[in-house]
Parts: C-alpha cells; structure tokens; sequence
C-alpha cells in the first residue's frame, strides 16, 4: 500500500502541474491575442467553454496537487469529478480540430489555440490515465459528463435570449448554438450549421458518453495492469 501511494504521489505531483500550467499559459496567450485583435473583447474570451473548461481542469489539478503536496487524503469525489472535467477538456479539444478548426483559416492554429485547444487536452487526458487508477468511478456515473456542456448550453441560450455579445456583432458562442439560423433548433441545412442546435446538443452529449465509457474502459485495463486483480489472485492460490 506505501508503494503505491508513493506512486500516486510521484505521477500526481508530475502531471498535475504540467497541466494547470498549461492551461494558463495558454489562457494568457489567447488574452494577449484578443487584446491584440479585439476578437474576443478581452473579459469576453471567458464566456467560451474553452476557456472555462481550461480553468476547471487547472483547478482540479492544483487541488489535486496541493493535497499530496500536503500529504493530505484524496476523496474519491476528487476522481469523479476530474473524469468529468477531463471529458470535457475533451469535447473542447475535438470540437475545435473536427470542428472549429476547418471554419476558422489560419487563425485557428495559433499558438494560444494550440494550447487551450490541443496540448491542455492531450495532457489532461494523459494525466487521467496516470492517476485515475487510484480512484474509483462507477460506470452509473459516466451521465455526469453530459452536466457541464448543458449548463453551457442552457448559459449560451440565456446570452442569445438577453444579446450577450461572445464576439462583436454575435450572439452565440458557436455556430451550432446559433438559435438564429437558418436550421434554427430542430431544423436541416445543405450549409452551416447544416442542423438545429438541440440536434448538436443531443449528438455531442452522445459523443459524451460515448468518450466517457471508452475513458473508464481503458482506465479499467491501465488499473489491472497495474495492480494485481484480488479475484485473480485469489483463483490462483486456491489452484496451487
């Protein structure tokens, strides 16, 4: 049990850093980029999933690295909650290559967008495979996912509904949470945003499980890699 905790405690004081570091930097970059090219009206970078998936993921990492800092217990709700945080990086982190990406030009692969969009999620869902092992997440809870990306959606909905304006002149964050649009909220289009938003909505929470339940099955296989499974243990002895 000590090994193992001083495991816990080595992978968890590396990655963690890693990526709240990371998720800042590029917070700060694409400030930087905003104020440089109004794009995103400074304050205004804020209201987008991308950057508020970046800061929960910080932050659950630095709570994380501060209690084994402390040498302090980590609540398995600490787990739960950095599974959710981590499929949520990314859904930031596909829609913006599948996405976002083909729609924005050259403007998308700037050096804060690679690291808010690409490098923060590729290593927050590193880090989740390094130290989910040590948590336990039932597969019943694989439905949290879909919470955060409907709380923006209901957030994005109440800023087209009072005129928040995401970008100069728009209203919605995406142009799948476009209510405005020709496709409106159940209809079709031959071009963007070729559906309705509830049909974006209801086809990125499926995605979300979907992620969700391929995330706690490989995180199952790292666990049994890992440590010997007690049921397996046990069959072995009782065959010697």
């Amino acid at each position: 049990m000590k090994e193992n905790d001083s495991k816990k405690s080595r992978s968890n004081t590396i990655a963690d850093p890693e990526v709240h570091c990371d998720c800042f930097s590029g917070m700060g970059h694409l400030a930087q980029c905003s104020r440089r090219t109004g794009c995103f009206h400074g304050t205004h970078v804020f209201m987008f999933f991308t950057i508020q998936s970046n800061i929960a993921i910080a932050l659950i990492c630095l709570i994380g690295a501060v209690l084994l800092f402390r040498n302090r217990p980590v609540d398995n709700r600490w787990y739960v909650v950095k599974f959710v945080g981590t499929v949520s990086i990314t859904l930031t982190g596909i829609v913006f290559c599948f996405v976002l990406a083909p729609t924005l030009g050259s403007y998308a692969w700037l050096w804060s967008n690679v690291l808010t969009h690409v490098i923060v999620p590729a290593a927050a869902v590193a880090d989740f495979f390094v130290t989910g092992i040590y948590g336990t997440i039932k597969q019943e809870q694989v439905l949290l996912v879909t919470l955060p990306p409907i709380a923006y959606a209901i957030y994005a909905g109440i800023g087209y509904i009072a005129g928040w304006e995401f970008l100069e002149g728009i209203h919605y964050p995406y142009f799948f949470l476009n209510w405005g649009s020709p496709a409106g909220a159940f209809g079709f289009t031959k071009e963007l945003p070729f559906m309705g938003c509830v049909w974006w909505i209801l086809l990125l929470l499926l995605f979300l499980i979907g992620v969700g339940k391929l995330y706690l099955w490989i995180l199952e296989k790292r666990r049994t890699s890992v440590f010997h499974h007690p049921e397996k243990t046990r069959y072995n002895k009782t065959r010697n």
